[in-house]
């Protein structure tokens, strides 16, 4: 997720090469993305929190309490910390730099490529500068949503999370094009595009998904047979519950 964090906002050019700075544990990875992105990067976490003055923590969650509570960091005071570690509550954050402004974010994965669906949560010594901060980088990768902390999880199983069921849903239609003899490359791309428009007409219509989906089902034809079967197989209730599923692990991890 830092990687493609990083790539958004360089291509976006809302920062500069040189005014990024990374930490990586592993030397294989600070070579690596170093040598990708271009970017300064470093082993030694400390060095990053002395020297910017807006941190992002895109770490695994067990590994928060290590990085905030040596002493190094924790004595880097009087930073903006915007944190995309999952289940993590500000509350915890804040107990461990009480002296920081902290930022939760939930961003996805396709800020890669600027579409990011992300939210964010002000913790209790956050400015309206810190917003204008937190909004200005998630909006240069996508769009971007301000949501009470108790929302967060919510966020978490929708769209911190769907990208994944997404991309089986395109290699699932992918699978069915190859069924009926399509070639593989053919049909990836064809599923691909069909859901990037999809959604595109569905954000940029404002029409309801059930609306649009009605338009496409003519009287006894093609599509309609399809979407039963889809509704036989339980297709919404799967979604549905995939989100729950892990929008309740996100609530478990915040509770460690």
């Amino acid at each position: 997720m830092a990687t493609a964090m990083i790539e958004g906002l360089l291509s976006k050019g809302v920062y500069k090469k040189d005014e990024i700075i990374a930490s990586s544990r592993s030397q294989d990875t600070k070579d690596r993305v170093s040598k990708a992105l271009g970017i300064e990067v470093t082993t030694d976490t400390a060095s990053v929190f002395s020297s910017a003055d807006v941190i992002v923590l895109a770490v695994k969650p067990n590994q928060i309490e290590d990085i905030l509570t040596t002493n190094s960091v924790a004595n880097s005071t009087k930073k903006l910390i915007i944190s995309i570690a999952a289940g993590i509550k500000i509350a915890t954050l804040e107990s461990y730099v009480p002296d920081s402004r902290i930022i939760r974010v939930m961003p996805n994965v396709c800020c890669t490529v600027l579409e990011s669906a992300s939210s964010y949560t002000l913790g209790t010594k956050a400015t309206d500068e810190d917003r204008d901060t937190v909004k200005k980088i998630l909006e240069a990768v996508g769009i971007a949503f301000e949501v009470p902390e108790e929302k967060i999880d919510a966020v978490t199983g929708l769209s911190g999370s769907s990208p994944a069921y997404v991309f089986m849903m395109i290699d699932a239609l992918a699978d069915g094009g190859v069924l009926m003899g399509l070639p593989r490359d053919m049909a990836l791309k064809l599923a691909a595009q069909t859901v990037l428009g999809s959604a595109k007409t569905v954000l940029e219509t404002g029409r309801h998904p059930e609306e649009l989906k009605n338009s496409v089902c003519s009287p006894g034809g093609t599509t309609i047979e399809g979407v039963k079967v889809l509704e036989d197989y339980g297709m919404r209730a799967a979604f549905i519950s995939a989100v729950q599923a892990s929008a309740e692990k996100s609530k478990e991890m915040g509770k460690r």
